[in-house]
This record gives C-alpha cells, sequence and structure tokens, in this order.
C-alpha cells in the first residue's frame, strides 16, 4: 500500500506552512531589521485574503494542518480577523496560529480569537524596556507587556513567549523571562541567534548555544528534565521541565538544527513559496494564481515541489568553517525575498 502522505526526499511530510501576510514591521530588531530603510515588495504584488484562503486549501489537501501567520508584524495587516476566519472555516486546518511583536496585540487579541485563531506567539526579548529602545529601535516596551495580558484575558490557552538569545546583549536574562512567563502562564522558547535574512551583524560568538542554556538555567534551578515524547518530532523547540513543572522550550536551530525533521514551508506576502528558511530560490505562486490556474494545476505543482525537496539549510550552515552572516545588506535590497521578515522567519 502506498503512503497517502506526501514526502520529500528525506521522507518529511508537508504538514505546516508559514504564511506573512505583510514584509512591512513596526519594529528594527537587530536579528532581522537592523536598518532604517528597506526595498518593500510593490502593494499590487501582495495577495488577497481571497488568494491566501485558495492556497491553504489547496495546501490542505496536500496534508498541511498547521498554518502560522507571520510578517514583518501581520498586525499591521488591516482587517486581519477576516482572513482568520477565511482559514479557520477550513476543517483540515487543525492548529492556526499566530506569531507576533505584540505592540498591537492588545487592540486586536479579543477579535482574532473570536474569529478563530487558535494559538499566539509573542517576541520577548527583553524585560529592560531601555534594552529594547536600543535593540529595537522602540519605546513601547509597554505595549508588548500590554499585548501579552490582553491576550491571556481573551483566553488564548497556548501562549508562548519567543526570545532570541544573544551575548551581550539579554543572555543575563534567562531566568527573568523564565520568571516572567511562569508568572504570566506563558510558555518561554529561548532561540539561539540565527544567520539568516537580515541578520547581518551575526556572528558564532554571540550565539548562546543550547548547552550554555541549559547549564545556566540548571544553575539557577537545579535539576532540568526533558519531557518525553517531543525529542524527535517536527517541532522545532525541544521542551524541558524545571522540578516545579515550569515547562521551557530550547529552539536550537544553529548548534544543532532539525532539519531532517522539518516538515513546514514558508508562503511570502507576495505568493513565493520558499521550502527552507535559507532557501535561495522560491516558487512564484502569485503569477500562476492570476494566470488562471485551477486548483489541481496548483496541487501537481506543489506536489511535485515538495516529492523533489531536498533542503536541510541550517545543517550546511553547520559545516560552514568561515561562518559570517548569509547575506550582506547589498545582496538583500537587491532581492527583498531574502529578508527574515519577507519570507515569515
Amino acid at each position: 500500500m502506498s503512503d497517502p502522505v506526501l514526502r520529500d526526499t528525506f521522507g518529511r511530510p508537508l504538514g505546516s506552512l508559514r504564511i506573512s501576510v505583510t514584509d512591512r514591521c513596526n519594529m528594527r530588531c537587530r536579528y532581522c531589521m537592523p536598518e532604517d530603510e528597506y526595498v518593500w515588495l510593490p502593494r499590487e504584488s501582495i495577495l488577497t485574503f481571497e488568494e491566501i484562503a485558495r492556497l491553504v486549501g489547496v495546501f490542505g489537501g496536500l496534508g498541511v494542518h498547521k498554518i502560522r501567520l507571520t510578517g514583518g508584524e501581520p498586525l499591521l495587516r488591516h482587517d486581519l480577523p477576516t482572513l482568520v476566519d477565511l482559514i479557520a472555516r477550513d476543517a483540515r486546518i487543525t492548529d492556526l496560529a499566530m506569531t507576533t511583536n505584540g505592540l498591537l496585540l492588545a487592540k486586536h487579541a479579543a477579535a482574532l480569537h473570536r474569529a478563530g485563531l487558535k494559538r499566539l506567539t509573542v517576541s520577548l526579548d527583553t524585560l529592560r524596556a531601555a534594552r529594547m529602545l536600543t535593540f529595537a529601535k522602540s519605546e513601547r516596551h509597554g505595549d508588548v507587556l500590554a499585548g501579552i495580558a490582553a491576550a491571556r484575558a481573551a483566553g488564548y490557552d497556548r501562549l508562548k513567549l519567543n526570545s532570541v538569545v544573544i551575548r551581550g546583549f539579554n543572555d543575563d536574562e534567562l531566568a527573568d523571562l523564565l520568571e516572567f512567563g511562569r508568572a504570566n502562564r506563558a510558555e518561554v522558547r529561548f532561540i539561539e541567534y540565527m544567520d539568516v535574512g537580515g541578520a547581518t551583524r551575526w556572528s558564532m560568538d554571540q550565539v548562546v548555544s543550547q548547552r550554555e542554556m541549559l547549564e545556566r538555567l540548571t544553575g539557577r534551578y537545579g535539576r532540568i528534565e526533558p519531557i518525553e515524547g517531543d525529542q524527535g518530532s517536527p517541532a522545532p523547540a525541544e521542551r524541558f521541565r524545571l522540578a516545579d513543572g515550569t515547562t521551557f522550550g530550547i529552539i536550537a536551530s544553529t548548534t544543532a538544527p532539525f532539519c531532517r525533521a522539518c516538515d513546514r514551508s514558508r508562503l511570502t506576502a507576495d505568493g513565493t513559496w520558499f521550502l527552507c528558511l535559507y532557501a535561495a530560490h522560491g516558487v512564484d505562486l502569485r503569477e500562476r494564481l492570476r494566470s488562471g490556474a485551477s486548483d489541481d494545476q496548483l496541487a501537481a505543482l506543489l506536489r511535485d515541489t515538495w516529492q523533489q525537496r531536498a533542503d536541510r539549510g541550517a545543517e550546511e550552515r553547520l559545516a560552514v568553517r568561515a561562518r559570517g552572516a548569509l547575506y550582506p545588506i547589498a545582496a538583500l535590497r537587491a532581492d527583498p525575498h531574502r529578508e527574515m521578515h519577507t519570507r515569515g522567519g
């Protein structure tokens, strides 16, 4: 009997799709958008909600059941609950989530929840407002905290906080962030600093590895146990438990890539499909959508492309000896699709 699940050359299923709804952002974080000026995608190229929903339906027919809305900052896309409602109507999508920087979340959390958004992840790299101003060029640290509170009040039971850990910036806040997550009933996920897209100032000496994070937290809390059943799953984070039951995750994409279990791909706001965060090239789905391709034709393209997928970008980067930032600024400006904020990190 043939396997009904669509798999790539490494046997990885097509299960998860990250959809960037805009390439714009209202922060300038050092690991993503450190510059003041950017080359933006043309407005007319941005997919409509109906086009996104149609593509979700095609992906759903091929096995995708997890959708995550990203950006840029997704809440800069006007009337986002309408898109959430369109996607939530598809019974094949069993996990509908969004990642946000939280600046506008207090205003929109309840409406998104009513529309059918199941899960939220909020980026919170520091608990210190002055550090956020220096690192992300934003004075609105209080708005992020208000957004987290609003998300909890709106009824999101599975709230996560993402913290990119960078040596010399926030690596002294691991325990503080963990305590904040515990107090706000949110699970913290520490992320190793990655050399992708706009991280033009990246260097290996700024990376705090999963091993070092665990050593530091063990020194503070004592024994830390891995949560059985999570390791080896397609989820990017390995999860751990403190003695008092507090859980947290670490995404070790830089020092311990999870490429061989990765079931996710990315759709940019203008309809380019990337099979890997590190991929140099993507597949233009917008042109086919707008030139009259049928759902069956789109499905055939997606199926053939995924079955040939051999991407393992993070593993390949691990083997680079003189490793620096993936792209210089000039290369990013030459092709905005290389930006993290364009392909929905």
